[in-house]
């Protein structure tokens, strides 16, 4: 059995089982699946799951996060589910900009190891030409710039490959556009010489879109361009390429398919890629890309304090993917970019954060998580420091985001330019060196220390943990009294309409179908967990009772919407305090139902629960009895 067979296991079965699942991609600490229904996933047993950080929903995609040790939690998910990892999926349905985001993840994580694998190889090669360990001209330059250069420069054959699993066409014939791509005799440069020489010509007799053509493909002004290192054109030829395979197949009889199918798509993709797809999409990314730079030029600082600022959100909500591919392709096209610069501290800034939390908290179960997420930061890798610890502090996130902000500010202002996209973290300020110039990793530094100790001294000076330490519990009673946290009907938990809660895999208690949209405090306690989308809050009695009050079903899809509450997580309560308020009518409208269950979590902690057999119940009623 494998180290995280069950764990996988699980995950399949609470996001739907197989049959939910469309497909299945992995970045560096997140599953990210396209499930055919996302409602049939149980978040809350996903998110309270032992394995699992939380769950998130971005762009098309159901996301799992798990940690650093996502790509063998894969495997074993894989093999659960019985799909097959070539299945790269569909493009998401929904929304223009979700369906963008969601095709350029899919084409660009499959890779981002290696290309960050590749960048760190031509950083450390740039840093050894500055130690003077060896000259450009040297043997051992050669090749460890070949190996780095090698992702960069063939990229179309690798997007290539991403982009047919993304856009359902063979791989392999993925594969061999981007080989078309970056054939020599096909690049620009390389049209125009062999104009001239055939011609003694010294400029091009032909214009395309203002652009300069050289060679005629069956009487079409063919124009020049340079495909080697390029990023976008490549997934959209790959696009049109999967359209002219679903009508080949369905025109082929089945028995020619393997090899007159691709021919077709090849015949028919390639030349309409290089004579109208490949030069209009150059045209527009040369205009995005000048449109950013225009925007850095404008206010260097401004550009880099907002993105240091917003970017771990758009990381959470993976809207970063509107970004990541820009500075790729300036970087390949260009050999350096300013793009992400100032988000380069971030990172620090939310490690810093954790570290000062390890000091102020006072659950030594929260200290233990600390020092693992700080150490996972240093290397990059934040998602285990932010779900698990500082965003639902809140007010420590801020501040990271506030360190990141300053850093941004300074590294833009300084003219830090990224000459690879190597490693994360540490390893990236090594991306700031270029021949004897190491200047902008002299700056790097500065901007980790200026993020970390923003982040650090703001956490330490200004946040104090709410949590009381932890103590024995004192058993004052042989029971401990749930009183009713909602007026309505009850009846069994085994009768609620979703089976996570119905065969009391969550624990045991009662289900409430609420008349007034009110949620007050059962117990003297503390708010354990209250979710950011207000429709579900954890208690802790003082006794150490743990309740969950789920309001509805399904309702986390609302985001928020109808509900309102009147505490935050880690606040002390009163028996009869108000907690949330929720809107009944606006939420059935919506289609969602608004019963409710009701849970002692650690129901193993108690001989009996007896639950409260009457029909309806008001605020103050005894709902449940644990007896200890």
């Amino acid at each position: 059995m494998g180290k995280y067979q069950n764990l996988a296991e699980e995950i399949v079965k609470y996001v739907g089982g197989t049959e939910n699942i469309n497909s299945l991609t992995h970045c560096i600490t997140r599953l990210r699946f396209q499930l055919k229904d996302e409602s049939k996933a149980s978040d809350d047993i996903l998110k309270n799951m032992d394995g699992v950080v939380t769950v998130m929903k971005s762009g098309g995609q159901y996301q799992v996060v798990i940690g650093n040790h996502v790509p063998d939690v894969y495997v074993e998910v894989i093999k659960a589910a019985g799909i097959s990892e070539e299945s790269g999926g569909a493009v998401t349905k929904g929304n223009l900009f979700n369906r963008l985001i969601d095709i350029l993840s899919g084409c660009f994580q499959p890779f981002l190891g290696a290309l960050a694998a590749a960048g760190m190889v031509k950083g450390l090669n740039a840093l050894f030409i500055f130690l003077g360990f060896y000259e450009q001209v040297s043997g051992t330059y050669i090749m460890l710039n070949g190996i780095g250069d090698s992702i960069f420069f063939f990229m179309p054959v690798i997007l290539g490959y991403t982009a047919a699993k993304k856009f359902q066409l063979n791989p392999m014939v993925g594969i061999v556009i981007g080989a078309a791509l970056c054939y020599p005799t096909v690049q620009g440069p390389a049209l125009q010489s062999g104009y001239e020489a055939a011609s003694g010509a010294a400029t091009a007799p032909y214009s395309l879109l203002g652009l300069s053509a050289y060679e005629r493909f069956l009487g079409i002004p063919w124009v020049g361009a340079t495909y080697t290192s390029s990023v976008v054109p490549v997934i959209f030829i790959i696009a049109f390429a999967g359209q002219v395979q679903k009508v080949a197949k369905k025109v082929i009889p089945t028995v020619v398919q393997t090899f007159v199918v691709p021919f077709m798509v090849l015949l028919f993709s390639l030349p309409i890629g290089f004579l109208v797809i490949g030069p209009i999409v150059s045209l527009l990314t040369d205009g995005l890309s000048a449109g950013f730079q225009a925007l850095m030029g404008f206010s260097p600082a401004l550009y880099g304090g907002v993105l240091g600022f917003f970017w771990q959100v758009l990381v959470i909500f993976g809207l970063h993917w509107s970004i990541v591919p820009l500075a790729i392709m300036q970087i390949t096209q260009d050999g350096s970019t300013q793009i992400l610069t100032g988000v380069f501290g971030a990172s620090f800034a939310q490690t810093a954060v954790v570290l000062a939390m390890y000091f102020k908290f006072k659950d030594k179960k929260m200290k233990a998580l600390c020092m693992p997420a700080f150490i996972s930061g240093i290397f990059g890798v934040t998602e285990p420091a932010i779900y698990g610890i500082t965003l639902p502090k809140k007010m420590p996130f801020i501040f990271s985001m506030v360190g990141g902000a300053i850093s941004g500010v300074y590294l833009m202002m300084a003219g830090t330019t990224s000459y690879t996209m190597g490693g994360l973290g540490i390893f990236g300020v090594v991306n700031y060196i270029t021949g004897t110039d190491a200047s902008g990793m002299y700056h790097a530094f500065v901007g980790i220390a200026i993020a970390a100790i923003t982040g650090f001294t703001l956490t330490f000076l200004f946040w104090k943990d709410q949590e009381i330490e932890e103590t024995p519990q004192k058993q004052k009673t042989n029971k401990e009294i749930v009183k009713t946290p909602i007026k309505g009907g009850i009846t069994s938990l085994s009768e609620a309409k979703d089976q996570a809660f119905s065969k009391g895999a969550l624990g045991r208690g009662i289900l409430i179908y609420p008349e007034k949209g009110e949620v007050v405090a059962p117990f003297d306690g503390t708010v354990m967990t209250l979710f950011p989308t207000k429709h579900a809050i954890g208690l802790v009695s003082d006794n150490g009772l743990e309740l969950l009050i789920h309001v509805g079903l399904d309702t986390v899809q609302l985001n928020g919407q109808y509900f309102e509450s009147f505490v935050e997580q880690g606040n002390k309560v009163k028996q009869g305090d108000t907690l949330l308020r929720f809107d009944i009518h606006a939420i059935e409208s919506a289609g969602y139902s608004v019963e409710t269950p009701v849970i002692i979590t650690n129901s193993a902690d108690y001989l009996e629960i007896l639950e409260n057999q009457a029909p309806m119940v008001g605020h103050g009623d005894e709902l449940i009895t644990a007896l200890t």
